[in-house]
């Protein structure tokens, strides 16, 4: 796992795809740090958190659509999948290269929170809750990304799959709106990322937010071990 780790993570940056991403989050991180906190004069950040959802949004499928579809298109994944290696050692391998590189990203916010304390008072409990929720919501689309990468060998296919997807799980509060019966309604909503994301922005610390958001990494990982599993037999 550690081979395809390091192999994965360096080819984020001897590729564009990893200074895209950073660029464009620093972008509109800063730019969401200056409109929402330094502009209005107060050392609360959750606004920005708030609006840093559709920023990953749109980033995480670019950052997952080469994981695995390259290797179908280039005729690699064979060699990968008949190497003396597990394939959760591989999924897991090129799931954690993008989930470092998302961090890496996301630790701009850190910086912010740092350049607020020399001006007033930040705090930190609701600071680091909302990084965690970064982390949490950026590991679970990454695993719905990879998961997308692994059934197609076009990474713009699987990067416009993958951005519908997300798209609807963000719009699924709005989804549930549209049914009147009350048990298809409340399982939509139990179902929503953005709700429970904005729990955290809302200084919300919810342990089942937490459960639900590590369960689809796991979930979405799975679901690719199975792909790749049907792959190396066929």
């Amino acid at each position: 796992m550690g081979a395809i780790f390091r192999r994965e993570l360096g080819s984020f940056f001897k590729s564009s795809i990893a200074y895209i991403f950073l660029a464009v989050f620093f972008l509109f991180s800063g730019y969401f740090f200056c409109a929402g906190t330094l502009y209005s004069s107060t050392s609360d950040m959750s606004s920005m958190f708030g609006a840093l959802f559709l920023v990953i949004l749109f980033l995480i499928p670019i950052l997952t659509m080469k994981l695995l579809s390259e290797e179908k298109k280039q005729k690699t994944d064979q060699g990968i999948l008949t190497a003396p290696v597990g394939l959760w050692s591989i999924v897991l391998g090129k799931y954690l290269a993008a989930l470092t590189l998302y961090i890496i990203g996301i630790s701009i916010t850190l910086v912010y929170a740092l350049i607020l304390s020399y001006f007033g008072t930040v705090v930190w409990s609701s600071v680091l809750a909302n990084y965690l929720a970064l982390i949490l919501l950026g590991s679970a689309f990454i695993s719905i990304g990879v998961f997308i990468s692994s059934l197609t060998e076009n990474q713009m296919s699987s990067a416009i799959v993958s951005f519908v997807a997300l798209m609807l799980l963000y719009m699924i509060d709005s989804i549930a709106n549209l049914f009147s019966v009350h048990i298809i309604k409340n399982i939509l909503v139990s179902l929503s990322f953005y709700t429970r994301y904005l729990e955290f922005t809302s200084g919300i610390f919810n342990l089942s937010s937490v459960v639900f958001y590590i369960s689809v990494a796991f979930l979405f990982n799975f679901f690719t071990v199975r792909v790749l599993e049907k792959i190396r037999w066929s």
